[in-house]
């Protein structure tokens, strides 16, 4: 594994890489609170099967840039993945992959731009309109406690508080009985400033505030709502102390044709991490179906 510098969409991006250069494109996307060091278990496979994986720090998250604009709406998150994609030279042949943010950031991106990946796969994050229901259940709403805190001017305080000990308890509430340690020393050096940390909580005001949203991106905002278009293969860890999978509505009722839906049990929110084999295996035999 390697790692990579390259310039799209107006910022520098870095992470990890894999796999020929020549091979069909991977582009895989991680979430919060979490790296590219997040899909260690699934580069080697991918690049073994031929594929160039390559697993960017998405925008904000050390080493990649910090935008300058504070762009971190849905637009903007999808608008890295695309050209992200034609940096690399994606070709018909391209897949995505994304896990929580990184998936919405998909969704998105397979949204505007569906012609630039043949399968999408996303993992603990459904398409919104399959998670909103369960947002009127009280105990999601206390899962997504996080989510309305960070709307406050305490967020950046508390966050790195402590030694991130709420990135800590993040962690430990949404994967029950993974040993995170490494994930969350990971964490901390990727969200090692004000400005860093400022960027992650970001993502979740321009969710809920719309005055968050820059003007650039207003047309592409707009078209997030249209159908969703290449097949899709929605992954979810049935212990997910984030967003409990028997909470939301069938994932699959907002998939096209040809996609699939796959629950791990005895996994969490991170279950790339917990369930590497299983995840992986699926992913794999998804990616290279004809169906």
């Amino acid at each position: 594994m390697q790692t990579f510098e390259i310039e799209a969409n107006g910022l520098w991006f870095r992470g990890h890489e894999t796999g020929p250069s020549d091979g069909p494109l991977a582009l895989l996307a991680h979430g919060f609170p979490d790296t590219c060091d997040t899909w260690r278990h699934l580069l080697a496979p991918l690049g073994a099967a031929g594929y160039h994986a390559v697993a960017p720090a998405l925008r904000g998250y050390a080493p990649s840039d910090i935008p300058t604009d504070g762009a971190y709406q849905g637009a903007a998150l999808a608008s890295d993945l695309i050209e992200l994609t034609r940096a690399f030279h994606g070709d018909e042949r391209a897949v995505l992959i994304g896990h929580d943010w990184g998936a919405l950031a998909a969704y998105g991106a397979c949204t505007l731009e569906p012609s630039l990946w043949r399968r999408l796969v996303t993992l603990a994050v459904p398409p919104l309109a399959a998670s909103a229901p369960a947002f009127l259940n009280p105990a999601q709403l206390k899962r997504s406690w996080y989510i309305f805190f960070f709307q406050t001017h305490a967020a950046e305080f508390v966050l790195p508080h402590d030694n991130y000990a709420l990135i800590e308890q993040l962690w430990a509430d949404w994967s029950p009985g993974y040993r995170a340690d490494t994930d969350v020393e990971l964490v901390r050096q990727s969200l090692n400033t004000p400005e860093r940390i400022s960027a992650a909580i970001g993502y979740y005001r321009a969710l809920l505030d719309p005055s968050n949203h820059l003007p650039a991106y207003a047309d592409l905002q707009a078209r997030l709502s249209n159908p969703l278009l290449v097949p899709t293969l929605y992954l979810h860890g049935l212990n997910d102390g984030c967003m409990a999978f028997q909470d939301l509505e069938n994932p699959e009722n907002f998939l096209p044709a040809g996609s699939k839906i796959h629950v791990v049990e005895g996994a969490g929110h991170f279950l790339h991490l917990e369930k590497p084999a299983e995840v992986n295996a699926a992913i794999l035999d998804f990616l290279e179906s004809d169906d």
